[in-house]
């Protein structure tokens, strides 16, 4: 399975709400969120490890998300690069977040799982979609 395949793989399972075969295409102490600077959006913290992944996409519970478009995939050496763009809505504010190409981020090791992952979005307007 390419990279590129993986990362189509990976979208597919969290469209269809499938966290235990995302979490299948991710190395034991994967990376999530590398990079991230201090913000208090849940969806926006580093984590570490498929247990750390998994609180990732629970954290997502917070989110109604209405669109999700993964509209580019670019692949790289061990590198996969796609443009995502994201309508969703805060449920304890009600405030709305619009990313028109957000980026994400997927490193693979050598076994061809997910070893870093970083979402590049608008941290401000995450942030102020959850400041009640």
């Amino acid at each position: 399975m390419s990279n590129l395949t993986t990362v189509r793989a990976i979208y597919s399972a969290f469209g269809r709400g499938d966290v235990p075969t995302i979490l299948t295409h991710l190395d034991e102490h994967v990376d999530w969120e590398y990079g991230a600077g201090t913000t208090s959006v849940p969806w926006l913290q580093h984590r570490h490890g498929r247990d750390g992944a998994a609180a990732f996409l629970a954290s997502l519970q917070g989110l109604s998300i209405t669109r999700f478009v993964p509209k580019a995939l670019m692949e790289g050496d061990g590198l996969v690069v796609a443009l995502i763009d994201l309508e969703a809505t805060v449920t304890a504010t009600e405030r709305t977040i619009v990313e028109e190409d957000e980026v994400h981020i997927w490193h693979f090791n050598e076994a061809g799982r997910v070893s870093r992952f970083r979402h590049r979005v608008d941290t401000y307007q995450h942030v102020v979609a959850c400041t009640p």
